[in-house]
């Protein structure tokens, strides 16, 4: 079996691509280790595809991988995985950012410490402060908080698998940010992290904006929902539609009973009808049948599932 599948997802990175697979290729070599470096195209509109072909031919270890217009990330991931012949498998950035000298360590940690990922830490990164660095440790303390999952970076691009790790999970979306996650809800719970160094991009620039940290959030809150409740929907939707009619029927019955208590004192009392905590007890009675009805619907989609049984068997004999 290869020692090692290089998986780089690239995006209009045809000046880096002759400078990072020869530095890649010299590691390699260095180290003795057999490997196959997929270059997955995710619709480049520059000569990126041309360069990965001229590549390709001077480098029988090279192979492409091209998409008819930009998918994402997360596809050329998925394809890459699909394609993977690796004993590990690394991904890794086409910017230059990420550096292949990391790559042999990451081997060793898999291989002789038994990690299932072995995830990138840029501890000193090389972006704008303001506008990378304090939204990455917000967004990551935050994926920390949610996953239960102790990485300092769970974002970087530069990480080593466990070939069956990748083969298990699917990736879709845009939840390449969230790789580890995914594996963990798989069963595969060993993950570290180890120091990488980060280097300052040398062409062009970066394809990822600010919008990045609201749809990463979104995108963690749906991980969230859908491992812990994805299987019995009814268990989120269900209690939480119990609680909105028992608070909107206690508050229904509050008002009744006050203005009859009043009226029987002949005390001074107004019409239910004209309390407008009436209409919030109103309104959260039929958000309470609301949710449950949707919580029974969602019980029976999940039900229904073709994959309700699938289970991830690690061994039996």
């Amino acid at each position: 079996m290869t020692d090692l599948s290089i998986i780089v997802p690239l995006y209009n990175e045809a000046e880096s691509l002759p400078e990072l697979c020869a530095w890649t290729d010299r590691v390699m070599q260095e180290n003795g280790f057999s490997y196959e470096m997929i270059l997955v195209d995710d619709g480049s509109t520059d000569a990126s595809w041309e360069t990965v072909r001229k590549l390709a031919a001077d480098n029988p270890c090279l192979h492409g991988i091209r998409f008819r217009r930009n998918y994402g990330k997360s596809a050329a991931l998925y394809c890459g995985f699909a394609k993977a012949a690796g004993e590990v498998v690394v991904t890794m950035d086409a910017d230059l950012q990420d550096s292949p000298e990391e790559i042999p360590e990451m081997l060793r940690m898999i291989r002789e410490e038994g990690w299932d990922i072995v995830s990138g830490w840029k501890q000193h990164r090389k972006d704008n402060a303001l506008t990378k660095n304090l939204p990455s440790k917000l967004y990551n303390a935050t994926a920390r908080r949610i996953t239960g999952i102790k990485l300092h970076d769970m974002n970087c691009g530069l990480k080593a698998y466990r070939s069956e790790v990748v083969k298990d999970i699917e990736v879709y979306g845009e939840m390449h940010r969230y790789i580890p996650y995914l594996a963990k809800n798989a069963g595969y719970t060993r993950i570290t992290e180890k120091r990488v160094h980060h280097q300052k991009r040398k062409y062009g620039k970066s394809k990822f904006g600010m919008n990045r940290f609201v749809n990463g959030f979104l995108d963690l809150l749906s991980l969230w929902f859908l491992s812990t409740f994805g299987g019995k929907p009814m268990h989120f939707f269900g209690y939480s539609g119990i609680f909105m009619f028992l608070v909107g029927f206690v508050m229904t019955v509050w008002i009744i009973v006050e203005k009859l208590v009043n009226q029987a004192r002949g005390l001074k009392f107004r019409a239910v009808t004209d309390q407008p905590l009436f209409y919030l007890a109103l309104l959260a009675v039929v958000l309470g049948v609301m949710l449950f009805l949707a919580g029974f619907i969602g019980e029976m989609i999940a039900r229904s599932s073709e994959k309700r049984n699938d289970y991830n068997i690690k061994s039996e004999f």
